[in-house]
């Protein structure tokens, strides 16, 4: 079945749905549908809801990756319009189908979507059961979660102060990103390496960290304002 994951640019939705929609338009049966939930995701990024859940409505599944995808996409509509408790049993239908399928990548995506609308204690649980799935699973796109996973870990632990935690979360999540090997991803994961560090008082590191990503995006003509802060944050 098609991966939709190439059409996908997250920081530009509208040209997603639009990417999405065309490529819906040629395709058959089952992809066809797996493509139209992904235009449903599009539209809620831009706050489109109620134009999100009409495609939805519309989509007569059956295959059980479709079926996933429907109850992801619905819960991520209802969690972005502000309605998590509405959210959590489309998450939990996500789950159930896709473990019942086999669905490895789906299953971990829909754990991850459970958590955020989790409270912390129950979050952490299901991070970790996420986690293992994603270490022991052989499908590549499910392995990947791993750097995803332990960035929300990292965070979590931030959250409740324990930056030393954080940092170690942080570490894997890099050494994740830098085996799959996305550019922007990894420097983003080095980045919340560095915010840890300065957070655990260790500047002198942290800096070194932030320069470098300087650095590195001056030499692809890129800017980060993130970055930027924290090395004025450093160096003040």
């Amino acid at each position: 079945m098609i991966d939709p994951t190439p059409l996908w640019d997250f920081d530009d939705p509208a040209g997603s749905e639009q990417r999405l929609r065309e490529a819906a338009g040629t395709a058959e049966g089952s992809d066809r549908l797996v493509l139209l939930t992904q235009v449903a995701r599009a539209l809620g990024l831009q706050e489109l809801y109620d134009e999100g859940h009409a495609v939805l409505d519309d989509l007569a599944a059956s295959d059980d990756q479709v079926v996933t995808r429907v109850s992801l996409e619905r819960g991520r509509l209802l969690r972005s319009a502000g309605l998590p408790d509405e959210a959590r049993p489309h998450f939990e239908a996500a789950s159930a189908t896709a473990l019942a399928a086999g669905l490895d990548a789906l299953r971990i995506d829909a754990l991850h979507m459970l958590a955020l609308v989790a409270d912390p204690d129950d979050a952490a649980r299901l991070h970790d059961e996420a986690l293992t799935l994603a270490r022991r699973s052989d499908d590549p796109r499910a392995r990947d979660w791993d750097a995803s996973l332990l960035n929300n870990i990292g965070m979590a632990y931030a959250d409740g102060g324990d930056f030393a935690a954080a940092l170690a979360s942080f570490e894997e999540a890099l050494s994740a990103r830098e085996r799959i090997g996305d550019p922007a991803r990894t420097r983003v994961a080095r980045w919340m390496v560095g915010w840890a560090l300065r957070n655990l008082d260790r500047p002198a590191e942290a800096l070194e960290i932030q320069r470098a990503l300087k650095a590195e995006l001056l030499s692809v003509g890129a800017k980060d304002p993130y970055v930027d802060e924290e090395i004025a944050l450093l160096e003040g």
